[in-house]
């Protein structure tokens, strides 16, 4: 038996535009393994560009010592053209026509920097011109007209001397050079001194990124420095501080695993990262930070310097709120605004945000650019880094640098959107519109309850703030409209507990089903807690009986759900007296407080390992989610199985258990796709309405090591 085949995924719009309303959505995903030799090497998308057709994208892979080719003459089925190896390290791409500018790193040491900028003929695939730029190379922009290039010679620090502060020479200068019948002509390499322009350090600028405007005006960012520069060929005509933000209500602090957003930042840095022309007076910077500062938004200012548009905390709340906040880097960057990209769809000016640690986009409408309107989230790979606009085509496409291939995770990516006549179709799940700001992520297990509230719970990337999360499913996206903390009776989070299920108590509170892990004093246990959150006072406690403490292993308790008189909890893999290949589903009697258990046959694994990570009893069945540990073209076991109740028969701990019977009720892999990003690991929340309706939930881990995308939707009745 499977769900209906009409897959329904929950969709919003952040202004509340129509169903029609001009949106991106993600359209095709490409890893660029695809493109390498040997494809366990590590690959990594950064800057990216296109030509001028719009067919062909080219984006700087500096692991692999490439520019790599992508073929979107069909843009929803991308295919690898290739690499091109350039001789050093790309650091960024600009194209005119079908001829790809490469900034390269040749550099020996920090002391004695060199690169080139180097030309090639995209259908040939060869070299045809080449540059000495005198130094170590960054960004680089060509002129509207193609009449130039510009080059951010940065000349990095070496951020192991000197307390990785500024101040180490030689500096960095821009550097612009002309491009004469789609070659660069070496005899016009022009130096433009930016030194003794910047307080912090005047002799070690630094230059970041560069862009240039219809007018041929470069502006480059000096980012350690927090300072920009306007200048022509010829030299430089402005520069001045990028200023300081004062923050407030922001999350601060790293060191502790919870969202708390009641700290401040006073004077914060803007230190930014990208900049782009919005007109040929105006520009926007991306407030990254580096050494000092990062500012958490983005800002717009008049080219002599006056602010007209700050965006403060605005972007990085709209994150929060998306569940894509990274906690880990509370302290400096917070959501880490590093690129951007600048074009008009349809006649609408827009801006694009790249939040690199949340990866994360912001889309915002600037036909009034002194109060720019957020539009839209767009989910990314891991880590974006650089985009390009396609407005002929109706295409946004980012390149999203990270590749975890060492560890076993997501690969870089190039993620292509289309501008189309459509409601968006991510996020699945925010808390915008609450009544107050609730961050959120790492969502675990789910139960739904008589009123069509499904209620969630955060696991241990959270260990400090463990959260009951109620979820309202008629709206769209589905709303999380409150937080419960979990408490003791001090009134205190409680400590030392990963929530991993939770079901109805059926007398308005619930019971949390915890995965142990002995090695950080966390013990296997299932607590009682309130309406409030609050665990019930000695009894709301069951800790695990002798028979399963002597056989336990790290991966515990993943789901519970309760019928009649019985708790049930799914044990997510093999403790020491399982046969290989079969889980534990236990009981425990609320009544007599006697334990049993059946055993539960899982799917071998191709690679890696399969586990339950959920268990939810509805009607006649008992419902369980079954996962491997794979990601994107890897994944084979995300799947939804069902075992009829009547099989539900537990047997004493320490003997012979009985195994029951399991039947497929959906593959949850083409569902994974259907938002066409890569297939993500831990799909572990499950909730079954009274009429059959499935709700289906993902763990984002906190956006740690992960995209930040939480997949919350439905498919429909059972």
């Amino acid at each position: 038996m499977y769900l209906r085949a009409s897959i329904v995924i929950s969709i919003i719009s952040l202004s509340a535009a129509t169903a029609n309303a001009d949106t991106f959505n993600r359209i095709a995903s490409f890893p660029t393994f695809l493109n390498n030799a040997e494809p366990t090497s590590e690959s990594s998308a950064e800057i990216i560009s296109s030509t001028a057709d719009g067919m062909t994208l080219v984006y700087s892979d500096s692991p692999q010592g490439v520019i790599g080719l992508v073929d979107i003459t069909d843009p929803a089925n991308p295919t690898a053209k290739g690499n091109i190896a350039v001789g050093g390290e790309p650091t960024a791409v600009s194209i005119i026509g079908n001829t790809a500018f490469v900034s390269v790193n040749t550099s020996e040491s920090y002391t004695a920097p060199s690169g080139k900028i180097k030309a090639f003929d995209l259908k040939s695939m060869s070299e045809t011109s080449s540059c000495d730029l005198g130094g170590q190379p960054d960004s680089t922009s060509s002129a509207p007209d193609g009449s130039f290039i510009a080059i951010a010679i940065e000349n990095e620090r070496d951020e192991d001397l000197g307390d990785g502060r500024t101040g180490q020479l030689p500096g960095g200068f821009l550097v612009t050079v002309d491009v004469v019948d789609g070659s660069l002509d070496c005899g016009t390499v022009s130096v433009i001194d930016v030194t003794n322009l910047a307080k912090i350090s005047p002799e070690d600028p630094e230059p970041e990124f560069v862009d240039i405007n219809a007018e041929g005006e470069i502006v480059v960012t000096l980012q350690e420095n927090n300072h920009i520069v306007v200048a022509t060929k010829e030299g430089v005509i402005s520069h001045f501080s990028a200023g300081s933000v004062n923050l407030k209500n922001i999350d601060a602090t790293d060191e502790r695993a919870a969202l708390i957003f009641n700290e401040s930042q006073p004077g914060r840095l803007r230190e930014p990262d990208a900049v782009q022309w919005i007109n040929d007076d105006h520009f926007a910077i991306a407030n990254e930070g580096d050494m000092d500062g990062g500012s958490r938004g983005w800002t717009i200012f008049n080219q002599n310097g006056t602010q007209v548009y700050e965006n403060g905390t605005d972007f990085e709340y709209a994150i929060v709120k998306a569940g894509h906040y990274p906690d880990k880097r509370s302290d400096s960057k917070g959501v880490e605004p590093e690129g951007m990209e600048f074009a008009i769809f349809d006649g609408t000016p827009m801006a694009f945000i790249l939040a690199e640690r949340s990866s994360i986009v912001g889309v915002y409408d600037l036909t009034d650019f002194r109060a720019p309107v957020l539009s839209q989230l767009l989910p990314s790979g891991l880590g974006p880094e650089g985009a390009v606009a396609i407005p002929s085509r109706n295409l946004f496409v980012t390149a999203n640098e990270v590749d975890l291939i060492e560890d076993g995770g997501v690969r870089s990516h190039v993620m292509i959107y289309e501008f189309q006549d459509a409601a968006p179709t991510y996020p699945q799940l925010t808390s915008a519109g609450a009544e107050k700001l609730i961050g959120w992520g790492a969502i675990s297990g789910m139960v739904s309850d008589a009123n069509g509230i499904v209620w969630a719970v955060n696991d241990s990337f959270y260990g400090f703030q463990p959260t009951i999360f109620k979820i309202d499913t008629k709206t769209t996206p589905a709303t999380i409209i409150d937080s419960i903390p979990v408490t003791r009776r001090n009134g205190e989070y409680a400590q030392q507990i990963d929530m991993e299920g939770i079901t109805l108590d059926g007398e308005g509170g619930f019971f949390i089903a915890s995965e142990g892990r002995t090695d950080r004093v966390i013990p296997h246990a299932v607590y009682h807690v309130n309406a409030s959150g609050e665990i019930q006072f000695r009894k709301g406690e069951i800790g695990l009986p002798p028979e399963l403490i002597a056989v336990e292993r790290r991966f515990g308790f993943e789901g519970i759900t309760k019928l009649g008189d019985t708790l049930w909890m799914a044990v997510q893999r093999e403790w020491k007296d399982d046969p290989k290949n079969y889980s534990k589903l236990v009981a425990y009697n609320l009544d007599t407080k006697e334990w049993g258990a059946v055993h539960y046959p899982k799917a071998e694994p191709a690679v890696g390992w399969v586990g339950i990570s959920e268990i939810v009893a509805h009607g006649n069945y008992f419902y369980v989610i079954e996962r491997d540990n794979q990601i994107g073209r890897a994944a084979m076991t995300k799947k939804i199985y069902r075992i009829p109740a009547a099989e539900m028969v537990p047997a004493p701990l320490g003997g012979d258990l009985p195994v029951v019977s399991k039947e497929l009720v959906r593959d949850l892999i083409p569902d994974l796709r259907s938002t066409n990003g890569y297939v993500v690991d831990k799909v572990e929340g499950l909730a079954i309405m009274q009429d059959g309706r499935v709700w289906i939930s993902t763990d984002n881990d906190g956006v740690d090591d992960s995209s930040g995308e939480t997949y919350f939707w439905s498919p429909g009745k059972l």
